[in-house]
């Protein structure tokens, strides 16, 4: 756990020293903010599930911009070699760089709560629906780093590693649309393996468990695929 803490630091530490970072979060920030600010005109509503929607997708950007240098630019330095050789484990290596990049990005989710405080100002808005899409968002945005985390193991490369993970997480996320094309029972088997799948549940205010097992799976299948793809750099 010490060694997986420091790794975690250690890569939080470098998104603060890094410009793309804030440039990715500027990016991030300024999307959702148009997102809310065009759902509030729209939208009678005090709610903020007219920005939770299309920031989903902004979040699978953000997922693969946040995660694509994590192993590629330590393969592409020299410095992965040096990383295998100490006395960590692959799985403190995976873990704890997951950590350091979901730390940044619960800051930067975290500072979407001005959209619903600013709502709590001038209206009264239910705190359940906001709070059950603030978990979904947070549970998809595991999800996307855990993915982007392995494709960031595959390769050398930063732009081939947020290529292959935005490939993955938005083939995940339109399978449940391509879904609709099959016979109902394949395209109901197909459709589950769909990160839209829950995803608008939480957005509505629903909290399923089905969701949120969903959600843990994916973060620990991919996490559990970079570990092995990590094991395997070291061996060859």
């Amino acid at each position: 756990m010490k060694n997986t803490g420091t790794i975690a630091l250690r890569e939080l530490t470098s998104y603060t020293t890094s410009p793309m970072a804030y440039v990715v979060g500027a990016v991030f920030l300024a999307l959702t903010g148009i997102f809310f600010g065009y759902s509030s005109a729209t939208y009678s509503s005090t709610s903020v599930s007219g920005y939770l929607g299309p920031g989903s997708l902004v979040l699978l950007l953000l997922g693969a911009m946040l995660t694509m240098r994590l192993i590629a630019e330590e393969r592409k330095m020299g410095t992965l070699e040096l990383l295998l050789t100490a006395p960590v484990r692959d799985s403190e290596v995976i873990i704890g760089k997951f950590l350091g990049s979901l730390g940044l990005l619960t800051a930067l989710i975290a500072l979407t709560l001005y959209y619903p405080l600013l709502l709590s100002i001038f209206g009264d808005p239910d705190w359940g629906p906001i709070s059950a899409g603030y978990l979904g968002l947070f549970l998809l945005g595991c999800a996307a780093l855990s993915i982007g985390l392995f494709a960031s193991t595959l390769t050398s490369n930063q732009i081939v590693a947020a290529v292959v993970s935005g490939g993955i997480l938005f083939a995940l996320w339109f399978v449940g649309q391509a879904a609709s094309f099959l016979p109902k029972d394949l395209g109901n088997t197909v459709a589950y393996f769909s990160l839209s799948k829950y995803y608008p549940d939480f957005t509505s205010g629903m909290i399923d468990t089905r969701g949120v097992v969903y959600y843990l799976s994916v973060t620990v299948l991919f996490l559990f695929l970079g570990i092995r793809s990590l094991e395997n750099s070291r061996w060859n």
